[in-house]
């Protein structure tokens, strides 16, 4: 197996496939990245059985044939070669191989290619096209808010739904939740409901083009295809908790407040709250706002006030910093609105303005406050 590539062209495509390759695994192959050349295109695959990834490129190819490669050893080789014109030769009878340049020959061993697992693929016609700019900011407002909790895996994904022309995605901890409804897909027959793992997500979002993108689903996995890539990854076989319930339907008071504003705000004060809750208090009066926060422990405290639009009843209620700041930092335009009942009822918190053909929530719980 014998081919030509610029190495800087190999190392992105490397860069690609190479997020999926486990650090340690139970099985030693999976540590490969299994180069595949059919004339001029050289195919790359990585998996660690749950997320595989395929990224393609055009080299100058001499001799077909498949090799499984080392992962770590060859990212640090290719990353360290200045951009230069690159060699390699492997021998599959040895599964020896040389990568040469200009400068000198670099020699590891791989394994055969019959070890390597095969790549899934999805089959089907179940599929939505997406732009790059729609898949990147639906996964970057979600990712945030998934919980690490293994012990509730269904809450570990993205809740994808697709429905009557309208692709719903969700994703929660039990602190917090979003939810984004996007309407006007041109595949109004589909019907999906299924959990995206955050892994996958990840790296989709460090790969998708700017170009249009395609979602395939199947019975047990979710296919994204970008350009020369295609990651394929298993679904989340669980059933997603009825978020519906949790989003309050009678929320009267409303607050509406410049984003920037308030997230600076949260920041400054967070910094004086409890090592332990992250508690910060939110006390509203109309047209203005204080944020305080307070640690007992080492004696600090700090306040701010916040112009605002209100003029519901006063009310006080006491938040996770860290969660707010979140929230505030993955919401779009200027100003944020938040819809609020009680001091114990979950709030609502969406963008002031909503875009054309989307309908974006947030929703954090409130923290009990101390007396």
């Amino acid at each position: 197996m014998k081919f030509t590539v610029p190495s800087n062209e190999l190392q992105k495509a490397l860069a690609k496939v190479s997020g999926v390759v486990p650090s340690k695994s139970t099985l030693p192959i999976l540590e490969n990245i299994l180069f595949r050349l059919s004339k001029n295109v050289l195919q790359l695959a990585a998996t660690d059985l749950e997320v595989s990834m395929l990224a393609s490129l055009d080299v100058k190819g001499s001799e077909d044939g498949s090799i499984a490669v080392p992962a770590k050893r060859l990212m640090e080789t290719i990353r360290a070669l200045p951009d230069i014109q690159l060699v390699f030769n492997a021998d599959l009878s040895s599964n020896k191989v040389k990568m040469i340049t200009e400068m000198g020959e670099y020699v590891l061993m791989g394994e055969s290619s019959e070890e390597f697992p095969t790549i899934p693929q999805v089959k089907g016609d179940d599929k939505i096209t997406l732009s790059g700019d729609m898949l990147k900011t639906m996964i970057h407002r979600t990712l945030f808010a998934v919980s690490s909790d293994e012990l509730r895996p269904a809450m570990t994904g993205v809740l994808l739904q697709v429905k009557d022309g309208d692709l719903r995605t969700v994703a929660t901890d039990g602190h917090r939740l979003v939810r984004i409804q996007y309407t006007g897909l041109k595949q109004p027959k589909l019907k999906w409901d299924i959990i995206v793992p955050a892994k996958a997500l990840n790296l989709v979002s460090r790969s998708v083009e700017n170009e249009i993108n395609t979602v395939s689903v199947d019975a047990t996995h979710v296919q994204f295809t970008f350009g020369t890539t295609t990651l394929t990854s298993r679904v989340i076989e669980e059933s997603y908790p009825n978020y519906e319930s949790v989003i309050p339907l009678d929320n009267d008071k409303k607050l509406v407040v410049a984003r920037d504003l308030l997230l600076a705000a949260v920041r400054r004060v967070a910094l004086y709250s409890s090592s332990t809750t992250h508690q910060v208090r939110c006390s509203l009066r109309k047209n203005e706002m204080r944020v305080m926060a307070e640690d007992i422990d080492f004696g600090g405290e700090a306040k701010e006030k916040v112009p605002c639009d209100y003029s519901g009843e006063e009310l006080e209620i006491g938040f996770n910093s860290t969660y707010l700041i979140d929230i505030l930092s993955h919401l779009d335009g200027e100003e944020a609105e938040f819809k609020l009942g009680t001091s114990v009822r979950a709030a609502i918190i969406t963008p002031a303005h909503q875009k054309a053909n989307e309908d974006l929530l947030m929703l954090v719980m409130p923290m009990r406050l101390n007396t």
